[in-house]
């Protein structure tokens, strides 16, 4: 019995090892990414910087001053089109890539989350005779037409950018929730349920601890569509529960506004081995 004991004990030894080198991998690639991302986000900056100025040295160039005389239709259309090309190669480090078209452009929005590809949106935009959009496969509950009201015709590059953190936020909050359905469907008490832009969630999910279950009620509102993180998180035990559980609750909620909604879950459960 003792010889088995010790086995055991040298199994989870080597397994515990293993986890933590696994983290510490997985720890090592996540700041490389994140080195990665500001790297590429300072490129993009500095790209913009210069894409501005040559904009503004080509305007002055050939007289298309917006506080000077009305420009001529094709000067116009000609720097929309050298516009255009330089987008293409600015957007492309930013997860917006796209190709010239007989009367514009076609763009690709690539949506992601932590590393993870998602799904990509297309936009036909026309630049003759005015710039606006053909077709596109945005979801309907995206405010696309609000965006392009207050960003298409005078600056695109924002149009693009505030249109890729919208689909970037709705595409991470549906992801998580796949997530939870996926990895914790056992933890689930009956449907989650979640409206189609994702920024309601409601769930209940059980707790165990003391060779005891536990059931809390969560409701997570995501007020800013442009965030994958939920900016009030309600959650509540069952009533008449003990007074540690309103404060486990409490806890809860403050998990879910700063972790991701799979990850939160991956702590209750690490925790609930550490009570163990």
């Amino acid at each position: 019995g003792v010889l088995a004991h010790l086995e055991r004990l040298e199994a989870q030894a080597r397994e515990s090892a293993l986890k933590q080198e696994e983290k510490e991998q997985q720890e090592q690639k996540l700041a490389g990414l994140k080195a990665r991302v500001q790297e590429l986000r300072a490129r993009r900056d500095e790209l913009r910087a210069k894409l501005e100025r040559q904009q503004k040295g080509i305007l002055e160039k050939e007289g298309v001053e917006t506080d000077a005389e009305q420009p001529s239709a094709r000067a116009v259309l000609e720097w929309k089109i050298r516009s255009m090309k330089d987008l293409l190669q600015l957007f492309y480090l930013t997860g917006i890539s796209g190709k010239l078209t007989k009367r514009g452009v076609c763009f690709c929005i690539s949506t992601a989350y932590e590393g993870t590809y998602l799904h990509s949106y297309y936009l036909d935009v026309l630049t003759k005779p005015e710039v606006q959009i053909q077709r596109h496969s945005v979801p309907t509950f995206i405010p696309l037409e609000q965006i392009a009201r207050k960003h298409l015709q005078t600056d695109i590059r924002r149009f693009l950018a505030v249109l890729s953190d919208h689909l970037n936020a709705y595409a991470g909050r549906r992801y998580q929730a796949d997530q939870l359905q996926e990895r914790f469907s056992d933890r689930l008490e009956g449907t989650l349920q979640r409206n189609s832009l994702c920024n309601l969630l409601v769930f209940h999910y059980n707790i165990s601890g003391h060779s005891r279950s536990f059931l809390f009620s969560a409701k997570l509102l995501y007020s800013d569509l442009c965030c994958s993180l939920p900016t009030e998180a309600i959650v509540s035990c069952t009533p008449n529960a003990p007074g540690e559980l309103a404060e486990m609750a409490a806890a809860h909620s403050e998990t879910f506004r700063r972790l991701a909604l799979h990850k939160a879950f991956d702590s209750f459960s690490k925790a609930e081995v550490t009570q163990d």
